[in-house]
Protein backbone atom coordinates (compact mmCIF):
# COMPACT_ATOMS: atom_id res chain seq x y z
CA UNK A 1 0.00 0.00 0.00
CA UNK A 2 1.45 3.36 -0.99
CA UNK A 3 0.67 6.62 0.70
CA UNK A 4 1.92 9.14 -1.83
CA UNK A 5 -1.37 11.01 -1.65
CA UNK A 6 -2.90 13.63 0.60
CA UNK A 7 -6.50 13.97 1.73
CA UNK A 8 -8.12 17.36 2.24
CA UNK A 9 -11.58 18.92 2.31
CA UNK A 10 -12.88 19.77 -1.15
CA UNK A 11 -13.36 23.42 -2.06
CA UNK A 12 -15.76 25.03 -4.53
CA UNK A 13 -12.76 25.58 -6.84
CA UNK A 14 -12.49 21.76 -7.14
CA UNK A 15 -15.89 21.56 -8.83
CA UNK A 16 -14.64 21.06 -12.40
CA UNK A 17 -12.36 18.06 -11.73
CA UNK A 18 -14.96 16.61 -9.35
CA UNK A 19 -17.61 16.87 -12.08
CA UNK A 20 -15.26 15.21 -14.56
CA UNK A 21 -14.63 12.40 -12.10
CA UNK A 22 -18.38 12.02 -11.50
CA UNK A 23 -18.92 11.51 -15.24
CA UNK A 24 -16.05 8.97 -15.33
CA UNK A 25 -17.40 7.23 -12.24
CA UNK A 26 -20.87 6.85 -13.76
CA UNK A 27 -19.44 5.60 -17.07
CA UNK A 28 -17.89 2.69 -15.17
CA UNK A 29 -21.44 1.59 -14.31
CA UNK A 30 -21.95 0.65 -17.99
CA UNK A 31 -20.39 -2.41 -19.53
CA UNK A 32 -18.86 -1.86 -22.93
CA UNK A 33 -19.48 1.50 -24.57
CA UNK A 34 -21.40 3.86 -22.24
CA UNK A 35 -24.18 5.95 -23.78
CA UNK A 36 -23.61 9.63 -24.48
CA UNK A 37 -24.27 11.76 -21.38
CA UNK A 38 -27.79 13.20 -21.24
CA UNK A 39 -26.56 16.26 -19.34
CA UNK A 40 -23.64 18.59 -19.96
CA UNK A 41 -20.62 18.39 -17.68
CA UNK A 42 -21.05 22.08 -16.84
CA UNK A 43 -24.35 21.30 -15.11
CA UNK A 44 -22.59 18.96 -12.70
CA UNK A 45 -19.76 21.44 -12.18
CA UNK A 46 -22.25 24.21 -11.28
CA UNK A 47 -24.21 21.87 -8.98
CA UNK A 48 -21.08 20.74 -7.12
CA UNK A 49 -19.73 24.29 -6.79
CA UNK A 50 -23.05 25.54 -5.39
CA UNK A 51 -23.39 22.68 -2.89
CA UNK A 52 -19.83 22.96 -1.61
CA UNK A 53 -20.26 26.74 -1.30
CA UNK A 54 -23.43 26.64 0.79
CA UNK A 55 -22.12 24.02 3.25
CA UNK A 56 -25.04 21.61 2.88
CA UNK A 57 -22.65 19.20 1.18
CA UNK A 58 -19.10 18.43 2.26
CA UNK A 59 -16.52 16.41 0.38
CA UNK A 60 -12.99 15.15 0.84
CA UNK A 61 -10.55 14.55 -1.95
CA UNK A 62 -7.40 12.48 -2.26
CA UNK A 63 -4.64 13.99 -4.38
CA UNK A 64 -1.45 12.58 -5.83
CA UNK A 65 0.95 14.48 -8.03
CA UNK A 66 -1.27 17.56 -7.83
CA UNK A 67 -4.24 15.67 -9.33
CA UNK A 68 -7.43 14.54 -7.62
CA UNK A 69 -7.49 10.75 -7.54
CA UNK A 70 -10.50 10.14 -5.29
CA UNK A 71 -13.38 11.69 -3.43
CA UNK A 72 -16.24 11.05 -1.04
CA UNK A 73 -19.26 13.33 -0.46
CA UNK A 74 -21.36 13.90 2.65
CA UNK A 75 -24.77 15.58 2.56
CA UNK A 76 -26.04 17.03 5.82
CA UNK A 77 -29.69 16.08 6.27
CA UNK A 78 -31.62 18.03 8.89
CA UNK A 79 -33.69 16.18 11.44
CA UNK A 80 -37.12 17.13 12.61
CA UNK A 81 -37.04 18.93 15.97
CA UNK A 82 -37.31 16.57 18.92
CA UNK A 83 -37.94 17.72 22.50
CA UNK A 84 -35.79 14.96 24.01
CA UNK A 85 -32.78 14.39 21.75
CA UNK A 86 -30.19 16.39 19.88
CA UNK A 87 -31.08 17.54 16.37
CA UNK A 88 -27.61 16.89 14.94
CA UNK A 89 -27.96 16.30 11.20
CA UNK A 90 -27.80 12.84 9.70
CA UNK A 91 -24.96 12.34 7.23
CA UNK A 92 -25.71 10.87 3.81
CA UNK A 93 -22.50 9.39 2.34
CA UNK A 94 -22.37 9.12 -1.44
CA UNK A 95 -20.28 9.58 -4.59
CA UNK A 96 -17.30 7.66 -3.23
CA UNK A 97 -14.76 7.08 -6.00
CA UNK A 98 -11.07 6.35 -6.43
CA UNK A 99 -9.46 6.30 -9.87
CA UNK A 100 -8.52 2.82 -11.08
CA UNK A 101 -4.78 3.58 -10.97
CA UNK A 102 -4.99 4.49 -7.26
CA UNK A 103 -7.22 1.68 -6.03
CA UNK A 104 -5.89 -0.69 -3.36
CA UNK A 105 -3.24 1.86 -2.36
CA UNK A 106 -4.98 3.30 0.69
CA UNK A 107 -6.66 6.39 -0.80
CA UNK A 108 -10.17 5.03 -0.28
CA UNK A 109 -9.48 4.09 3.32
CA UNK A 110 -7.93 7.51 3.96
CA UNK A 111 -10.98 9.26 2.49
CA UNK A 112 -13.31 7.26 4.70
CA UNK A 113 -11.13 7.98 7.73
CA UNK A 114 -11.34 11.74 7.03
CA UNK A 115 -15.13 11.48 6.72
CA UNK A 116 -15.31 9.38 9.88
CA UNK A 117 -13.19 11.86 11.87
CA UNK A 118 -15.34 14.78 10.73
CA UNK A 119 -18.55 12.92 11.55
CA UNK A 120 -17.30 12.06 15.01
CA UNK A 121 -16.15 15.61 15.78
CA UNK A 122 -19.45 17.03 14.45
CA UNK A 123 -21.41 14.73 16.77
CA UNK A 124 -23.20 12.72 14.09
CA UNK A 125 -24.74 9.56 15.45
CA UNK A 126 -26.03 8.35 12.07
CA UNK A 127 -24.45 8.02 8.64
CA UNK A 128 -26.50 6.68 5.77
CA UNK A 129 -24.25 5.02 3.21
CA UNK A 130 -25.21 4.77 -0.42
CA UNK A 131 -23.41 1.52 -1.14
CA UNK A 132 -22.16 0.32 -4.49
CA UNK A 133 -19.88 -2.36 -5.85
CA UNK A 134 -17.10 0.23 -6.14
CA UNK A 135 -17.22 0.73 -2.35
CA UNK A 136 -16.43 -2.93 -1.85
CA UNK A 137 -13.23 -2.61 -3.88
CA UNK A 138 -12.06 0.38 -1.87
CA UNK A 139 -12.52 -0.82 1.68
CA UNK A 140 -12.59 -4.59 1.38
CA UNK A 141 -16.35 -4.87 1.48
CA UNK A 142 -16.79 -3.67 5.04
CA UNK A 143 -17.61 -0.31 6.55
CA UNK A 144 -14.57 0.58 8.69
CA UNK A 145 -16.46 0.50 12.00
CA UNK A 146 -18.70 2.75 14.03
CA UNK A 147 -18.55 6.51 13.71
Amino acid sequence: MTTDFTVRPARPADARPLAEMRWTFKQEDHEGQPPAPARPLGEAEHWIRDRLSDGQWLAWIAETGGEICGHVFLCLVERMPDPYTDNTPVGYVTNFYVTPSQRSKGAGSALLEALKQHSHSAGFDTLIVCSAVSLIGCVGGEWPGPV
